[in-house]
């Protein structure tokens, strides 16, 4: 009898704990260290993607606290995972727990019953992201650990966490990188360059400026991210986990440093004051030294992960000091230092009141901090799930709330637009970021405004109202200083990120609210397009070349094999100017298909010709480009990739240490050159002051273009090729040149008719920290060709043309120009003033060939369209 009743006692106490905790016996979970053959965080040891997914994925079946969900692809065509983690019956009720965050977030008339139930039943969702930029490995090895210990628990501190809270971390923010650098440092672990940087880019194509993509969302790992916060999940809470610089603070927690973005409401800066102060309790009472907060970032723009504050969630950004990759490293007491915002030097103080006092610092060290500070956000969402519930409730509804009371109420973009495609893409884009836009149903009149029918319409009375003024807006820089009209708090980045103005979309603040406006409209639920039917008989399309998706079509066409013509002088098609240098594709029963195709993969419909109309045309052949990449993690570089593979523009990568082995005459018609400096494209070193700084790739990633590939280059423009320069590498045509003349014996000084005069604008006070300035072209010239008398350019005060009078076999030609005053479109600059007049784009001829030189970025980020044409006419400059 004792037998039965004890054998009852053990079958119910085995139920109560897996009730409890969801573990039973005899279903192990396996280590980590079992599984990859070390313990993650172990010297000179790193488990790729694949092999962190492949952990994951074998204890997701034997634990009921973890389930694992695909959410996207990378780039280069891994799937994106997210790994919730709870206790057992809030991994049951995700969905139902999912559609309390929507409810919180987007429904306006909750009744008090329903707000009730959530308050007592909901959880708080906590998103981490983890390593997207993929030299900063200790998050994601720390993932394994992190998972492994909560899963198992049976600590009441962290069961109670995992009660309250659905903790879901994307073990790897960046899977291609993570492979690509684990690669690399497997490839020279144990030779002398172990730990050495990785020479490319650890993305498909953006590297470290996967973090300066979040309003773009031109990334697909971005889009899988930011659809989580915007759309899907709707967390509460948000941390994103980075590694940075060894000389200083070990670990950075929040608060930031100013300046702070102004549209995010006091409320949530406060809670990352709450979650930061816990996070330096909680690692220093472990012994952990060397956290600091309120120092070095900010939080003023923008275009990292942490957008989502814009989104009302509680975004963080965690930072902690780096080892070289995997591998060890001893930094001497004398050695640490600090400066810049928030720690004026390496000393105990109120933001970081326990220095770490130097000495070896290994990734172990970076896991071991991970962990803390994650269970120090699990303990903080816990003690708070009700507060933060109720603060996303209240936060959503005051922002509704000023949309409807505070103006401006409403942003119009006009259905007619100098590029109708770019409107196209703003929609669609706000969209994705979980705004609704509308169209408005009839004509009216607001607040001075004659608005037509199908005009967009964007009311801010919705939930992410921040972030709508945020990115409507021109941008005013938070300018905040050290001491009263003292030294500037300078921008951590960049000062402008208006949609429409860096694409060249007309917007309309509206600052009178109209219930009569607001009665008016309908809501886009799909896709965005701007096509019409086209007849079934017509004798030419014609792409206009004021739309940038116009040379999609032409480069998408030729792909196809289709012949594609562009105008040379303006025509009249049903009632509509097309500017010259617009392309025509004649109707052809053979290309049909491909047409119908060609068609469906654009979204602005062409005009039709159904007649044959005089015009006269050149047939459009797509040259042979070159675009100029270092190994030296070239950001820019990468964007100008991801730019022409969005267009269907074919090219090649060309290294600097290869121009001397390759024949550019006879391989290509156009060598781009992005902004990189001249130095690394020369030397394949850092120059500075006069001073050459060896790079930490290994030697076969550090060979320069040389004087003999400089040379050749030389040689490729004077016999007719065409280069396209912008930035530091313009430097590389400016100065006394020298190249093999007719007579070999004697080679051939020259200088081009330009110079840079920006360091003396600078010293005269010109400080653009990366800002949309005004440019006015020249409307003769082939290369505006699409584009309105002024446009803005992204530029960051370097370089600044002044041309001269050419001599012998050059010439020149400013394509545009600075205004004489309003040069400042958005974000910040001290002393505009110096620029009024100068030169930003100038064309030089050299020889039988042409260069084309611009002080600015023109695809910056994949966020300045409305300057795309300048660099698209420039592919297509037909010989001299």
């Amino acid at each position: 009898m004792k037998t039965l009743f004890y054998q009852i006692y053990l079958l119910f106490s085995l139920i109560f704990m897996f009730i409890l905790t969801g573990n039973l016996p005899g279903q192990p979970v396996e280590a980590p260290e079992t599984y990859f053959g070390f313990k993650p965080g172990t010297d000179r040891m790193l488990f790729d993607y694949e092999q962190l997914i492949g952990y994951l994925q074998k204890i997701d079946p034997v634990s009921p606290r973890l389930e694992l969900k695909n959410i996207g692809l990378s780039p280069l065509g891994k799937k994106i995972y997210i790994a919730f983690i709870s206790l057992p019956e809030n991994i049951q009720n995700l969905e139902k727990l999912k559609g309390y965050n929507h409810q919180l977030t987007f429904e306006t008339d909750m009744a008090a019953q329903i707000k009730d139930e959530i308050m007592k039943n909901g959880k708080i969702f906590v998103l981490l992201t983890m390593s997207m930029h993929a030299t900063e490995v200790g998050p994601s090895q720390a993932v394994p650990l992190i998972v492994h210990q909560l899963v198992t628990t049976e600590d009441p501190q962290l069961l109670a966490g995992l009660k309250d809270v659905v903790l879901m971390i994307v073990p790897s923010h960046n899977p291609d990188g993570m492979d690509m650098v684990v690669e690399h440092y497997r490839k020279y672990k144990g030779t002398k360059y172990e730990g050495s940087s990785m020479p490319g880019v650890y993305h498909k194509y953006v590297g470290h400026d996967n973090n300066r993509d979040f309003i773009t969302l031109s990334q697909s790992d971005n889009q899988a991210i930011a659809r989580i916060y915007n759309q899907d999940w709707l967390p509460q809470v948000m941390v994103e986990k980075h590694q940075m610089g060894s000389g200083s603070a070990r670990y950075f927690v929040p608060p930031v440093h100013d300046p702070i973005a102004e549209n995010i409401p006091a409320e949530l800066w406060n809670w990352t004051w709450i979650f930061g102060s816990n996070m330096i309790k909680d690692m220093t009472e472990k012994g952990q030294a060397g956290i600091s907060q309120h120092y070095l970032f900010d939080d003023y723009w923008p275009g990292s992960t942490e957008t989502c504050i814009w989104k009302n969630v509680i975004g963080m950004l965690t930072e902690c000091a780096g080892v070289q990759t995997a591998s060890p490293i001893y930094v001497e007491p004398s050695e640490l230092g600090a400066s810049g915002k928030g720690l004026g030097e390496y000393k105990k103080s109120i933001n970081m009141p326990l220095p770490w006092p130097g000495g070896w610092w290994r990734l172990s060290d970076i896991v071991d901090y991970e962990i803390s500070s994650t269970f120090s956000v699990l303990k903080t969402a816990s003690l708070h799930r009700e507060e933060i519930l109720k603060f996303r409730y209240d936060i959503c509804r005051n922002e509704i709330k000023k949309g409807q009371t505070e103006a401006p109420f409403y942003y119009v973009m006009p259905l007619k637009q100098h590029d109708p495609s770019e409107l196209v893409g703003i929609v669609n884009l706000m969209k994705e970021h979980g705004i609704k836009v509308y169209q408005l149903k009839n004509p009216t009149i607001v607040d001075g405004h004659h608005l037509e029918a199908n005009d967009v319409i964007i009311p801010l009375a919705q939930p992410f109202r921040p972030f709508i003024k945020e990115v409507m807006e021109k941008q005013s820089f938070p300018a905040r200083h050290y001491t009263p009209d003292g030294e500037l708090i300078r921008p951590y980045d960049i000062t402008t990120w208006s949609l429409p103005l860096h694409r060249g979309v007309k917007a309309h603040e509206i600052k009178q609210r109209s219930l009569e406006l607001e009665q008016n409209l309908a809501e886009i639920q799909n896709t965005f397009q701007l096509k019409t039917m086209l007849p079934a008989q017509y004798r030419a399309l014609i792409f206009n070349v004021n739309h940038n998706e116009s040379f999609l079509a032409m480069f998408l066409a030729c792909k196809m094999g289709i012949k594609v013509e562009r105008t040379k002088e303006p025509i009249r098609v049903q009632d509509v100017r097309v500017p010259g240098g617009s392309f025509l594709i004649r109707s052809d029963q053979k290309n049909s298909d491909h047409i119908q195709k060609l068609l469906r993969l654009i979204q602005v419909s062409p005009l039709v010709l159904e007649q044959d109309l005089p015009v006269k045309t050149t047939e459009v052949s797509v040259p042979k480009i070159a675009l100029v990449e270092t190994w030296f993690h070239d950001m820019d570089a990468g964007w100008t990739r991801f730019v022409f593979d969005s267009y269907n523009i074919p090219f090649t990568i060309l290294r600097p240490g290869d121009f001397k082995k390759t024949d550019l005459e006879k391989n290509f018609n156009v060598i781009i050159f992005p902004n990189s400096d001249n130095s690394i494209l020369m030397e394949g070193k850092w120059k500075s002051d006069n001073q050459y700084y060896v790079s930490s790739y290994p030697p076969e990633f550090t060979k320069g273009i040389g004087k003999e590939g400089f040379d050749k280059l030389l040689a490729f423009l004077d016999t007719g090729g065409i280069i396209v320069s912008w930035g530091q590498s313009t430097r590389l045509f400016l100065g006394t040149l020298s190249m093999k003349g007719e007579n070999k014996d004697e080679p051939e000084e020259f200088q081009l008719p330009v110079n840079d005069i920006s360091s003396s604008l600078q010293k005269a006070g010109l400080y653009c920290p990366g800002s949309l300035m005004k440019l006015s072209l020249n409307p003769e010239s082939p290369l505006t060709a699409g584009l309105p008398e002024s446009i803005g350019v992204f530029f960051r005060g370097t370089p600044v043309f002044q041309t001269s009078i050419p001599n012998f076999d050059m010439d020149r030609r400013v394509i545009g120009s600075f205004p004489e005053k309003d040069i400042l479109l958005s974000g910040y600059c001290e002393k505009a003033e110096k620029l009024s007049q100068k030169s930003a784009a100038v064309w030089i001829k050299k020889g039988k060939g042409q260069l084309i030189l611009f002080g600015f970025n023109p695809q910056f980020r994949a966020s300045t369209q409305g300057v795309y044409k300048l660099l698209f006419n420039a592919l297509l400059l037909p010989k001299l």
